[in-house]
């Protein structure tokens, strides 16, 4: 993309403020600035307004009632599952398994696809950019069964180091867990070559998508995963929900994780024989309205256009880092050739946690720490990053908004 057209998009916007009534508010007498989407979005009225609603006129249980109340929610909530399906362009509903995040997913596979097929000495591979919740499952599933955990090395651009993933990929890795973006870095991986290789080597591939399936396009047949996660609440939808997409030959051999209501046939005081996907793993009663608002929210992403999305926030992430880059003391993390709607950066004096509590003070929200990425934070020897993310409703004046805010805590400490 060119600087012009950069400019002409930078210019248009995606004009959708209106529909996030949380912006309209302000923080310590100032309008909000809110650059924190990397940890949670806001919401569009849309998706509140189809929780509320279902709260207010078919609230009831679903799948079990013959009322009409309880068919008109079981209805609601599994065209929800549809409105995945289509946003994922997974091949069949059944596929779509809701859970309450990314987190809960990769757990799910963990505990249930992982210990039915997993044995001592198989190897599972990670890589250096990942999220807690991509490393600690697999290290308590290790500890259980001695399979052995690997791990892509990075590079000092916050990239993969491709060559050691072609090296470290064997005959006895039998899953392959990456991120599609990184949630400290906004590092994009080549996730197709990484699914293309594993399946090659016999491996299986989890793709945790908490971080790229509001910023760009997801075909889960294009790319030929077998499992992808994501977070509703990364996705302008409610906390609390997510999906699991999964093939249907695996999920039909998967043993259930939870027991519970709607997850059976038959129950007897002996044994149970379980019901088929994707109910098997979605014992007791769901987040009904969640589900509904993350619907919701997936047609009003759909509505924006991901390709359109995906264009503006490049050149916004593009905008911010020219202007972060021409501060003097700062220093960006993670500076590869591909990333998606994340800048982390440090300021020479001023630890993150303090730059953090400066801009709150001037309405500008950013995430300061580790991130839930300790091992990238090792990598580059530092505490933690200062973490400014975007989201649709974000403009250019909001990246100059976190320019003042750093120019002013570095007036503060002395450090300009």
């Amino acid at each position: 993309m060119n600087a012009p057209e950069r400019s002409h998009l930078l210019e248009q916007g995606l004009n959708c403020i209106k529909d996030f009534p949380v912006l309209s508010t302000s923080v310590h007498g100032k309008p909000l600035v809110y650059l924190d989407n990397g940890a949670t979005t806001q919401k569009p009225a849309c998706v509140i307004d189809a929780e509320s609603q279902f709260y207010r006129t078919t609230n009831a249980n679903i799948h079990r009632g013959v009322h009409r109340l309880s068919q008109q929610a079981t209805d609601l909530y599994e065209h929800a599952r549809d409105r995945v399906r289509a946003f994922l362009n997974a091949a069949h509903a059944d596929e779509i398994v809701f859970t309450r995040g990314t987190t809960e997913s990769i757990n799910l596979v963990a505990q249930s696809w992982g210990r039915a097929n997993l044995q001592p000495g198989d190897e599972i591979l990670i890589t250096g950019l990942e999220h807690h919740s991509n490393i600690v499952p697999w290290q308590l599933l290790c500890q259980d069964i001695g399979t052995v955990l690997k791990a892509v090395p990075i590079n000092d651009r916050g990239e993969l180091q491709m060559d050691a993933y072609a090296e470290l990929i064997g005959p006895r890795t039998r899953l392959v867990a990456v991120s599609q973006v990184s949630n400290a870095l906004g590092t994009v991986n080549p996730v197709d070559v990484i699914v293309r290789m594993a399946h090659d080597a016999g491996a299986k591939v989890l793709i945790d998508g908490a971080q790229a399936v509001a910023h760009q396009p997801v075909d889960v047949q294009s790319l030929d995963c077998d499992f992808y996660a994501f977070s509703g609440h990364k996705l302008y939808g409610p906390t609390g929900t997510g999906a699991l997409y999964a093939k249907r030959e695996l999920l039909r051999d998967m043993p259930p994780w939870q027991g519970g209501g709607d997850m059976i046939y038959t129950v007897s005081l002996t044994e149970s024989t379980f019901a088929d996907p994707p109910a098997r793993f979605e014992a007791g009663t769901p987040n009904i309205a969640g589900a509904i608002g993350l619907g919701a929210a997936v047609e009003y992403v759909r509505g924006l256009g991901l390709d359109r999305i995906a264009a503006y926030e490049a050149a916004l992430l593009h905008y911010m880092t020219e202007r972060m880059q021409g501060i003097e003391g700062v220093r960006l993390i993670g500076t590869g050739a591909h990333k998606a709607g994340i800048l982390s950066f440090v300021v020479e004096g001023i630890h993150p946690h303090d730059l953090g509590t400066i801009l709150d003070a001037e309405g500008v929200a950013i995430r300061a720490g580790h991130h839930c990425a300790m091992p990238i934070m090792t990598y580059f020897g530092i505490p933690g990053t200062a973490r400014a993310s975007l989201a649709v409703y974000n403009t250019p004046a909001d990246v100059d908004a976190l320019v003042r805010g750093v120019r002013k805590a570095q007036e503060l400490f002395g450090t300009e």
